[in-house]
């Protein structure tokens, strides 16, 4: 089953739905990083962005996965 998010009447996939969050979410860690001086530590952060979106889209889509298992299970 493909999931999909119908947003009124316009239907979004959730990969693309929680890659935008995960991007959104990678956005105010950059700020925040950034204003620590957190990227003084890290070797190359273009490479670190990456590898950090990945691991927080993993993390969003497994959540999503697991609400809508959760939802399914529950509904019936």
């Amino acid at each position: 089953m493909i999931a999909d998010i119908n947003l009124f009447g316009m239907f979004i996939d959730v990969a693309l739905a929680t890659a935008l969050l995960a991007a959104v979410v990678l956005g105010v860690l950059h700020r925040l990083l950034a204003a620590a001086g957190g990227y003084r530590w890290i070797w190359h952060p273009p490479l670190f962005n990456l590898a950090l979106f990945a691991v927080l889209w993993l993390a969003l889509a497994s959540a999503a996965a697991q609400f809508q298992y959760s939802l399914g299970h529950l509904l019936g």
